[in-house]
């Protein structure tokens, strides 16, 4: 869809970032995130739409959005899906106190916000924060012990055949997570494992971000009819593309870092700006946990100069790695006296749907 037919069916477009943290200085971009609701073919017909994330330049109704590449405008049923799973980002969008753009259907869905909050929040927060703390070892690693060279075949053990290409290997795991699925289809009876397996775990991702395990191997031989010497280049070709992968990323980090955050991270030994939205995550998961709410801006939840702090280096990796610790350990507890609802209620979400498409219209 074109820039100004999804703004022009936009029903709330919010600051986000650093601005909505209020984290912001000078020099920050500007965030915006927004909901918009599409026509009629999007929802009867074949065509399809999740988001709005590119095409800024085009000519467009609202000015502030002219050239921000930091914009996504999400279609209604995505964001409800993602609503409903708890995904950090996203349950902020509707908790910010900036809307340049707020429609009455939008201050509909604002009303009903209370209604995404699960004790879900406990593992998408606690995960979103993980991931930061893998890119913070990443870079870590990098800045203590940078890679040296290019990774080659020979370097494990490829030496008389060639290794399998990223398409190919995509290939094969493709359709070992084939036949994994049709397993798993057979405990349709067990509904909650069937679900866990399913929709929970990303089987997909893990197959090709992992190199299979020795334990494996021979299971996965007999599970794809291969041959055994096809399997173990499987592995060495899973092992050498990772590490060319880790390579590229290097070489991008190396190219594309900012020279005043660069001159930070070598100073304090880690990526501040990871180790900032680690803590501010885990804190936010504890405050919905504990308040049923999502406290956005970090001045209203009053650990912004503490965040600030972290930005500046003020805390040593060690100090930062054991206060995320302890926001875990802290977390595991009340988990365990949150009065929030286990999961969603999903038909009352689908009820919503419905609403504010018709009010909307078509």
């Amino acid at each position: 869809m074109k820039r100004i037919e999804v703004e022009q069916r936009a029903i709330l477009i919010g600051l986000a970032g650093s601005h909505g943290y209020g984290l912001n200085r000078p020099e920050s971009d500007f965030d915006y995130r927004g909901v918009f609701i599409a026509p009629k073919r999007y929802y009867l017909g074949f065509d399809h739409i999740e988001q709005k994330d590119a095409g800024w330049d085009e000519p467009g109704k609202f000015s502030f959005l002219d050239g921000n590449k930091d914009t996504v405008i999400y279609e209604l049923k995505k964001i409800l899906q993602l609503l409903a799973g708890a995904n950090p980002n996203i349950l902020e969008l509707l908790w910010l106190n900036n809307y340049p753009v707020l429609t009455s259907v939008g201050q509909h869905l604002i009303s009903h916000k209370k209604i995404f909050l699960t004790k879900k929040v406990k593992h998408t927060y606690s995960g979103y924060a993980f991931a930061q703390i893998k890119k913070m070892e990443t870079h870590r690693k990098w800045l203590l012990n940078p890679p040296q060279k290019k990774p080659l075949p020979f370097d494990f053990a490829i030496e008389d055949e060639t290794p399998l290409t990223k398409d190919e290997l995509n290939a094969f795991l493709e359709y070992l997570y084939n036949l994994i699925r049709g397993r798993i289809e057979f405990l349709e009876e067990a509904e909650q494992l069937y679900k866990l397996l399913t929709a929970d775990i990303d089987f997909k991702g893990v197959l090709k971000q992992y190199t299979l395990s020795d334990e494996t191997l021979d299971y996965t031989q007999k599970l794809t009819n291969s041959r055994k010497d096809f399997i173990r280049l499987l592995q060495k070709s899973q092992n050498y593309q990772i590490a060319l992968r880790e390579w590229q990323a290097y070489l991008a980090w190396q190219k594309n870092r900012n020279p005043a955050r660069a001159e930070m991270e070598r100073k304090s030994g880690y990526d501040l700006k990871h180790g900032m939205h680690c803590i501010r995550l885990l804190r936010s998961g504890l405050e919905i946990l504990r308040q049923g709410a999502v406290i956005v801006d970090r001045r209203i939840a009053g650990d912004v100069e503490d965040l600030k702090a972290i930005l500046k280096g003020e805390y040593s990796y060690e100090q930062l790695m054991k206060m995320a610790e302890d926001l875990v350990a802290e977390m595991e507890i009340v988990y365990g006296q949150s009065t929030l609802p286990a999961r969603p209620d999903l038909e009352q979400i689908n009820e919503l749907c419905m609403e504010l498409v018709e009010m909307q219209g078509w």
